[in-house]
């Protein structure tokens, strides 16, 4: 029995003097609760926090599970930083905005508390064509979408980093093959512009990728390459065409066990990564961001 416990039980029973003999054993100091310990009585004064934000917006190449975004707040920020991974797999510069996400984003960024909000921009690889109800223009609208996000995060009390997309590892005869330049040729002229913090993230991945070679390159996906993709890269430097899986069987629903019931289906192709690919990307948008916002350097780790 616990001493308040027993003191309790004494009411019930004990004298009035007996009573009080109780009650003066439980106000005296302990081991565990002195009365008179400096580090109590004495606390020097308590320096207030200076705490940041960080808001990842973008594709899956950014989302958690699939992009850099999860190890980068996992892994490269202090703690008085908290960073948001808002990024959504599938979306472009306009049905990010479309959907309501960027609403989400812009309410993260009002929601107060924090010295300063950073709003870390990448798109790209859902606004080239062949994406219906995704792909924009790249003359016109995907520049002007990216003025918009800039223009609409500063006025919400934010300061906006534009990156370029992360490259993808698609390789011919050993040489790293280049999809992506014209949309980062775009995100650089707008950051230009409009005077606005740039990761150049296509030129830095790419040159990280090219630097490791397409059999490393490879494992760098969300699961390890198929025997015939390693083999045929290993040997003619060549990356092999992914074949899209086959479709699932039309089975019963089946009610799922108690616990976590979410799903998340890790495919292999040369666009998203795995954990291994994540902190490889990550720690490469970490220098970036520390470089290009050199106020948040000691906020960030390598």
């Amino acid at each position: 029995m616990n001493p308040r416990s027993l003191w309790l039980a004494a009411a019930l029973v004990l004298s009035p003097a007996a009573h009080a003999r109780v009650a003066t054993v439980l106000e005296e100091p302990t081991v565990k609760s002195p009365t008179a310990d400096p580090s109590i009585t004495d606390r020097p004064p308590v320096k207030a926090i200076e705490p940041k934000k960080i808001i990842l917006v973008g594709d899956s190449t950014t989302q958690v599970g699939s992009g850099w975004g999860g190890a980068f707040c996992a892994y490269h920020v202090v703690s008085i930083v908290a960073c948001v991974d808002l990024a959504r797999g599938g979306r472009s510069t306009y049905s990010y905005r479309a959907e309501g996400s960027w609403d989400l984003a812009l309410r993260e960024i009002k929601s107060g508390g924090y010295g300063a909000v950073y709003v870390l921009i990448q798109f790209g690889h859902n606004d080239q064509p062949g994406k219906p109800g995704r792909s924009t223009n790249l003359e016109t609208e995907f520049p002007a979408n990216l003025r918009l996000y800039v223009e609409e995060a500063r006025a919400a009390g934010a300061i906006p980093v534009l990156l370029t997309p992360l490259t993808r590892r698609e390789f011919i005869d050993g040489r790293l093959r280049d999809s992506l330049a014209p949309w980062a040729d775009k995100v650089r002229a707008v950051a230009a512009e409009m005077k606005v913090p740039l990761i150049d993230l296509l030129a830095r991945s790419q040159a990280a990728v090219q630097g490791i070679g397409p059999a490393e390159a490879v494992k760098l996906a969300m699961i390890p390459p198929p025997p015939e993709v390693l083999n045929a890269v290993t040997e003619t430097g060549t990356t092999l065409p992914v074949v899209a899986p086959a479709p699932e069987s039309e089975l019963a629903p089946v009610v799922p066990p108690p616990g976590p019931a979410g799903s998340f289906k890790p495919v292999f192709d040369y666009t998203h990564v795995g954990r291994g690919g994540a902190d490889y990307f990550a720690a490469i948008v970490a220098d970036g961001l520390a470089r290009a916002v050199p106020e948040l350097a000691k906020d960030i780790v390598p």
